[in-house]
């Protein structure tokens, strides 16, 4: 591990004094001598733990359960934490089952009897507090966890809950509606740990898989189909957890944990809008929960609905839209500028709205809606684009934020078969769904117009013949007739089946079933039938009638071919149209089935305390089913088709995990405890082993060390496996023309594929010091080297490879009659190799006040060392490459920040996000390719009022990006700057 540079820490530094500090989640328990000052009076136990928590600074989870209709005991005075907690909990039947940290999980009195400190297992029901950082469920192990609970999720007032992950430090938004603009996956929320992808985020919930994550070749589980109102809180593994959880685990585990506890009923809405008045938003939610069969039995139904009108152009935001990589007309081999610039007002050179010609005698005119030619305006010109003319761009049209609409329903019944025994039922549904314009389907030059055409101007015709011309090129950009529509619509469904119970006083075993299918309808329209289009553009006066006829009429007389008019925007006939144009259809079906058991429990004890072992066996089959329209099939389309996929893929797996206390109450090894892992996974690639070895050490009170190294896995998935060509367009810098715009990148799926392997180390320490109360500082070290990384060369570094000599890359690159880059392909292999490290570092404080308030104080930062890629003919380092989704980076540090007053009605809170500078895309030498560091600021504030006596309402407002900082220059498709600008948010919540 590398020391912090001098730079490094001077941004931290900064980045920490500017928002200040962050909370972290987990760390070493809190001096049990801390005293505060309390003023709870007696009341319902729900709401009286809610106001300890407010008063001591610490979280305090339960069972709803457990401390439904009970009531505490007044509490007032300056007493310590565990005088205060006891003297609340008397005569509730309440106990302390652990404390970790700032973490106390109670649960029922019938239970008591066994230890109830952090360090000895305790003997608890059936209702108990998941903990996805181990198979124990225990928090006293060394894989470093993050906990996010509502009031957190909730703060920005987000789309949804995972774009408020997005917001965190350790994630990068590889999939969210400013990235899918332009993409099939138009709608989707997908989490990317460390920005190593989200095919190696594992994603559960209620630590079960969830179904779904395929759209036309592109993997990642969507995980905004889970209504936010459904939620407790989300817990996020930053480090390697396949030994503990399976495949995919590589960067880490996003687990979201459903709020068992709730009674009443919920409701709530909102309303958000840009300050330029787009990207509106309508979200409505409700939830409610009921107990029957003498409590026996829990009923929760929740759900939510959401209309985004997306925002459109992307010109309509001055550093998103138009701006291109071109040649720096000021660089020579010798006065140190960069051969490549972004430059603003990019457009097509070789196009127009109504028909530019591009030989002949009118080259450089385009037609005017009447079909009269006028000269076109065309800036200046660099290749196959213009800059500061007319030519018109996709970023005229095209979004910056893709539109959707969703609702999501869930419910979950849980009942009570007896005192060991409980049984649980969920229901999970959504859709999603838009039909919008998408992009354009232009012709950029490689229309041919013959002399003859019956649709020519007479005065254009004429002055062809005079200058001996028999035909001319002619670009169009097809706005009139060929604006591709992406209708489309994505249902996810599942069902799971669960038992639980509990053997003697520390022996729990779980089982489930479920059951999930992720359906995709997606109909592009007013795609353009190559053939057809060719055609209908060769047309012809008729021999007879004089009337416009298409040539391949006068061979073929029965011919459906309809001519068409291409001379100025608006010339061509709904006829015509009709003919040229077909839609692309994809129905998709990926369905899993998973299954598992688990057992665990301590079976003895050692000099040091009890041992804690778990042992368990899952088992999932995967099977995915595309279906395409035939006009794809045929490869009909000129500009995409949609191919088929069919796979299947069964898998097995056995684990194992063991916690073993080693050394305790000796100076320095207060309590030393070793954890390992281990998991066997056999599918349809073979059998292949993942593990983990980690210790924690209590190194003295308020001072926690932890260490884990481990063996990670990842299988291909069903898309890397059997899909076939799937098309993503992209922004490429032509070496040979010297010129930018937009190509085809191909990839392909590959039966051949193995597993991926990584070997990660981390390793923390968390402090929690007497003398300043409630303050907790935490700092964690990754470092994940990943081998056989599933990839295939983009299309980029494919372009530029060959371009220096790779001669065996060259085949995967197809040129046009104009010499100009049409499409690149490749293949997914196992070729890559990647590596990334750095330090989370996290900080929290609170302060109680005499009001019964609190200020609090947090904030979250990771500092990234590296992030290299090495493809086997070149290594990248991406570290700080980070302005579009384009490049692989990330930045270098992020900082996330927060101040919050709250009391039990008024809460406020002041966030800030740090982004430390980088480039836009390491891999071009470009002049301008700097970001400076940016600061984000958002402010918000709720309120909350009793209606009557058991009703409570509170409303609230956001404002997000303060100050409306632009984003840096050329930001369409950027995982990490904002490009909405300022978005304000008001809403309400009640509940009954």
């Amino acid at each position: 591990m590398n020391l912090l540079s001098t730079s490094v820490i001077r941004q931290l530094r900064g980045a920490l004094l500017a928002g200040s500090a962050i909370a972290s989640l987990g760390g070493a328990a809190l001096a049990q001598s801390q005293t505060h000052a309390y003023d709870i009076p007696a009341q319902p136990a729900a709401e009286a733990l809610n106001r300890f928590a407010t008063q001591s600074g610490l979280r305090i989870l339960f069972p709803y359960e457990a401390v439904a209709g009970k009531r505490t005991r007044p509490v007032s005075g300056t007493l310590s934490e565990q005088a205060a907690l006891d003297q609340l909990l008397a005569d509730t039947g309440l106990v302390i089952v652990s404390r970790q940290a700032d973490v106390i999980t109670l649960g029922a009195g019938r239970f008591q009897g066994a230890a109830t400190t952090a360090e000895a297992p305790v003997a608890v029901g059936l209702d108990e507090v998941v903990v996805t950082a181990s198979r124990l469920n225990r928090a006293d192990v060394p894989t470093p966890l993050t906990v996010l609970d509502k009031e957190v999720l909730r703060e920005g007032a987000r789309a949804n809950f995972v774009a408020s992950l997005m917001d965190r430090p350790q994630f990068k938004a590889s999939w969210s509606p400013q990235i899918t603009g332009g993409s099939f996956a138009a709608g989707s929320f997908s989490v990317d740990l460390r920005g190593l992808g989200n095919a190696r985020s594992l994603v559960l919930i209620d630590a079960r898989r969830l179904a779904g994550g395929y759209s036309n070749g592109a993997a990642g589980i969507d995980l905004s189909v889970i209504p936010g109102v459904m939620v407790d809180r989300v817990d996020v593994v930053t480090g390697s957890a396949s030994a503990a959880w399976g495949s995919n685990a590589v960067a880490g585990v996003v687990n979201v944990i459903i709020d068992n506890r709730l009674e009443g009923i919920r409701i709530g809405g909102r309303y958000g809008v840009s300050s330029r008045d787009d990207v509106e938003e309508k979200q409505f939610e409700a939830v409610g929960g009921w107990r029957f069969a003498d409590g026996k039995g829990h009923l929760i139904v929740g759900g939510e609905y959401v209309d985004n009108a997306g925002g459109r152009p992307k010109t309509s935001r001055e550093n998103v839209g138009r701006w291109a990589v071109v040649p720096n007309p000021a660089f020579t081999a010798t006065n140190g500028q960069q051969p490549l610039i972004f430059a603003p007002d990019v457009g097509f050179a070789n196009a127009s709205l109504g028909g530019l010609i591009l030989t002949g005698v009118n080259a450089g005119r385009t037609f005017n809606p009447d079909g009269t030619l006028r000269t076109f305006d065309l800036g200046r010109v660099s290749g196959v684009t213009s800059i500061g003319g007319e030519g018109p761009s996709q970023d005229d049209f095209s979004y910056f934020s893709a539109p959707y609409e969703r609702y999501s329903v869930m419910g979950r019944v849980t009942y009570d078969l007896n005192d060991n025994l409980k049984l649980t039922a969920d229901l999970l549904h959504s859709r999603v769904h838009d039909d919008f314009g998408f992009l354009l389907d232009p012709n950029r030059g490689d229309i041919r117009i013959s002399v003859d055409n019956a649709f020519l101007p007479a005065a254009v015709r004429a002055q062809m013949v005079a200058a001996g011309e028999t035909a001319f090129t002619m670009g169009r950009a097809n706005r009139d007739f060929a604006f591709i529509e992406n209708d489309y619509s994505r249902k996810t469904t599942q069902g799971t089946l669960a038992i639980e119970g509990k053997v003697g006083e520390t022996w729990r075993w779980n089982a489930y079933y479920s059951h999930g299918q992720f359906n995709e309808r997606n109909d592009l329209g007013n795609l353009r039938i190559r053939a057809n289009f060719a055609n209908a553009v060769d047309s012809v006066p008729s021999p007879t009638t004089g009337q416009p006829i298409c040539r391949v009429a006068l061979t073929n007389p029965t011919t459906t071919c309809v001519p068409i008019n291409l001379f100025g925007e608006g010339a061509p006939s709904d006829a015509a149209r009709a003919y040229v144009l077909g839609t692309g259809q994809l129905r998709l079906q990926a369905d899993l089935d998973t299954g598992g058991f688990t057992v665990r429990g301590e079976p003895f004890e050692t000099w040091a305390g009890p041992v804690s072992i778990a042992l368990g066996a899952e088992a999932r089959r995967e099977e995915l089913r595309q279906r395409v329209g035939a006009l794809d099939l045929a490869n009909a389309f000129a500009f995409s088709n949609f191919a088929p996929i069919n796979g299947k893929n069964s898998t097995k797996e056995g684990f194992g995990e063991v916690l073993v206390p080693l050394v305790r109450d000796i100076p320095g090894l207060e309590l030393l405890q070793f954890n390992g892992a281990a998991r066997i996974t056999d599918d349809r690639l073979g059998s292949i082993w993942s593990w983990k070895l980690g210790f924690t050490n209590k190194v003295t009170e308020g001072v926690q060390v932890r260490f884990t190294r481990s063996r990670d896995i990842r299988s291909p998935n069903l898309v890397e496996l059997f899909s076939g060509q799937v098309l993503n367009l992209t922004q490429i810098s032509d070496p040979q023309t010297g010129t930018a715009y937009q190509v085809r990148a191909m990839t392909g799926g590959n039966p051949n594929l193995r597993p991926e392997t990584s070997k990660t180390t981390t390793a923390g320490v968390t402090l929690s010091p007497s003398q300043i109360p409630r303050l907790t500082v935490s700092a964690d070290y990754f470092d994940i080297e990943i081998d056989n990384a599933i990839s295939t060369i983009a299309a980029q570094t494919l372009i530029t490879l060959c371009s220096q000599g790779v001669q065996s890359l060259c085949s995967q690159i197809v040129r046009g009659p104009d010499g100009l880059i049409t499409t690149t392909a490749a293949t997914l292999l196992n070729f890559t190799r990647l590596s990334t490290s750095g330090v989370d570092l996290s900080l929290s404080y609170s302060i109680p006040l005499s009001n019964g308030g609190r200020l609090s104080l947090r904030s979250t930062g990771t500092w990234a060392n590296k992030y290299k890629s090495n493809n086997g003919i070149t290594t990248i380092d991406f570290l700080g490459s980070q302005g579009t989704i384009g490049s692989a980076g990330v930045p270098k540090v992020v900082v996330n920040s927060a101040v919050t007053y709250d009391d039990e009605r008024l809460r406020l809170s002041l966030r800030s996000r740090f982004i430390s500078a980088g480039t836009s895309n390491v891999t071009l030498d470009i002049q301008n390719n700097r970001i400076p560091a940016y600061m984000y600021f958002d402010l918000g504030a709720s309120y909350k009022f009793d209606v009557l006596e058991d009703r409570e309402v509170e409303v609230f407002a956001n404002v997000n990006n303060l100050f409306d900082k632009d984003p840096p220059i050329s930001s369409a498709f950027s995982p990490y700057y904002d490009v909405v600008g300022r978005y304000m948010v008001v809403g309400a919540r009640a509940r009954f």
